[in-house]
C-alpha cells in the first residue's frame, strides 16, 4: 500500500445539501454559478465590442439548454457503461456525465443560429463569449470535486487528492490519494481565459481568432489531462478516446486560426442587435436619434438650397471643366 503524502487534498464530505425536502447537489449548483458568470462576462464583452449586452440573453436562453443536451448525449454514446442503472440514468445529469465536446458543440450550433438570426457578427461573438466559456468549465469543475470524480493517477505530491474506498477505480482500492486532474483543468482554464483577454486587449487577432485560440489551447491539455485520468473510458489503439477527439480539434483549432488571420480582412462590424439597430455602439436612445434625424434634414435642406442657387461643393470643377472646354473650342 502507497503511504498518503504528509499534506493533502481531503475527500469532501457530502455531495449536496438539504433545504427542506429538497436536496440540491454541488454538482448542478457549479454549473448554475458557472453559466451566470460566463453570461455577465460576455455581456461585458459584448458592450466593449460595441454591441448590445441583450443579444447575449437571448443567445444563452438557447444555447445553455442545447448544451446540457449535447453533452449528456456525448456522454451516454462515448462511456455507455457509466449510465446509471435507473430508468432515468442517461438523464441523470446531476450525478455528473456532461461531456465537454458534445456541450460546446450544440451549444455553439444553437448560438450561432441566434446570432445569425439578431443580424449580428458571428466571429465577433465567438471571441467575446470564448474566455467566458473557459470561466464557466473552470467553476463546473469544482462539482467533479464533489462527486469525487475525474481524478488521476495515485500519487504522493502534496496536493494529492483523498478519494474515498467506494469511488476508487477497479485495481485502485490500495490507493487513498490521486492526481486532482479536474484541479489541473481548472487552473489552465482560468489561465487560458486570462491569456484570451490579454490577446485581445494587446494584439490585433482577426475575430473569430480567439476563439480558435479557445478551442486550441483547451484541446492541447486535455491530451495531457487524458495521460493522467483512470476513470472509465472507452479505448481505441491502447489510448482513450477523448485523446483522439482532443487531438483532432488541437489541428483543427491550428488550421482555423491560421485561416482566420491569413483571410481577407472584411469591414469592421460590431454586435449590435440586428438590423434595426441604428448605432454602432449599440447605446443610441431616443434622443440621440431624434438629433441624428433632426442633422439629417437640415443636411438636407442645405443641399437643397445650395441646388437652387448654382453653387453646390462640385461647381469649381464643373466650371474649370467647361473653360478647359471652351479654350478647346477657341483653338
Amino acid at each position: 500500500m502507497v503511504r498518503p503524502p504528509l499534506s493533502f487534498i481531503p475527500s469532501p464530505p457530502t455531495n449536496g445539501f438539504h433545504v427542506g425536502p429538497l436536496f440540491f447537489h454541488y454538482y448542478g449548483l457549479m454549473y448554475v454559478i458557472g453559466i451566470a458568470l460566463a453570461v455577465l462576462i460576455t455581456r461585458r464583452r459584448v458592450s466593449a465590442y460595441g454591441g448590445d449586452p441583450a443579444l447575449v440573453g437571448d443567445v444563452a436562453l438557447w444555447a445553455v439548454p442545447a448544451g446540457i443536451i449535447g453533452g449528456r448525449i456525448y456522454f451516454d454514446i462515448t462511456t455507455p457503461a457509466q449510465i446509471p442503472h435507473e430508468w432515468y440514468g442517461v438523464l441523470a445529469v446531476w450525478q455528473g456525465g456532461l461531456g465537454i465536446w458534445g456541450g460546446v458543440a450544440a451549444g455553439a450550433l444553437v448560438g450561432v443560429w441566434r446570432v445569425r438570426r439578431q443580424g449580428a457578427p458571428v466571429a465577433l461573438f465567438a471571441d467575446a463569449v470564448a474566455p467566458a466559456l473557459l470561466v464557466a468549465q473552470a467553476i463546473g469543475r469544482i462539482g467533479n470535486y464533489f462527486n469525487q470524480e475525474l481524478f488521476g493517477k495515485p500519487t504522493t505530491l502534496p496536493w494529492g487528492l483523498i478519494i474515498a474506498p467506494q469511488f476508487r477505480p477497479a485495481g485502485y482500492a490500495a490507493y487513498r490519494t490521486f492526481n486532482p486532474t479536474f484541479l489541473y483543468e481548472l487552473i489552465f482554464d482560468l489561465a487560458l481565459a486570462a491569456l484570451l483577454v490579454w490577446l485581445g486587449h494587446h494584439t490585433r487577432i482577426r475575430p473569430p481568432g480567439l476563439f480558435a485560440l479557445y478551442v486550441t489551447g483547451y484541446s492541447a491539455f486535455r491530451i495531457y489531462e487524458e495521460s493522467l485520468r483512470i476513470d472509465y473510458s472507452e479505448h481505441f489503439l491502447g489510448l482513450r478516446l477523448n485523446t483522439f477527439v482532443a487531438s483532432a480539434l488541437t489541428i483543427a483549432g491550428i488550421v482555423w486560426f491560421i485561416y482566420s488571420q491569413r483571410r481577407r480582412a472584411e469591414p469592421a462590424a460590431v454586435l449590435d442587435d440586428g438590423p434595426a439597430a441604428t448605432s454602432t455602439a449599440g447605446d443610441t436612445g431616443p434622443a440621440e436619434e431624434a438629433e441624428a434625424s433632426e442633422a439629417e434634414a437640415g443636411a438636407s435642406d442645405d443641399a437643397d438650397d445650395a441646388g437652387e442657387d448654382g453653387a453646390g461643393p462640385h461647381e469649381p470643377e464643373v466650371s474649370a471643366t467647361a473653360s478647359a472646354q471652351e479654350i478647346q473650342s477657341d483653338l
